[in-house]
């Protein structure tokens, strides 16, 4: 009986080898089962439309004069906030111009 399973054993890892498959006499998970799968990513990302960028659109091509309606209204946000004195504040150009050296004197 032993005989029969050693050869039963030697039959499969020769299978195995020709076959060019994982021998696996202690049934171990390996997950050989999920590598072997088609991967999903590239399928999934031809499946959705490519999304159409108007900003970059009007920049590659900007003798069109197509504009950006959502930057454009962004646009008009920033200035409205700069008249009422909430923009961004300037860059110091040199140390003394920095707001950090002024507190600390």
């Amino acid at each position: 009986m032993s005989a029969l399973s050693s050869r039963l054993k030697a039959l499969t890892r020769l299978r195995c080898e020709i076959f060019q498959t994982s021998y696996n006499p202690q049934n171990l998970r390996t997950g050989a089962k999920y590598l072997r799968k088609h991967l999903r990513g590239p399928s999934m990302v031809k499946y959705y439309p490519e999304v159409l960028n108007l900003s970059a659109i009007a920049r590659e091509f900007p003798k069109m004069g197509i504009v950006d309606p959502k930057e454009a209204q962004r646009l008009a946000d920033v200035e409205d906030r700069k008249r009422r004195g909430k923009g961004t504040p300037k860059k110091a150009k040199t140390k003394a111009d920095s707001r950090r050296t002024a507190k600390k004197r």
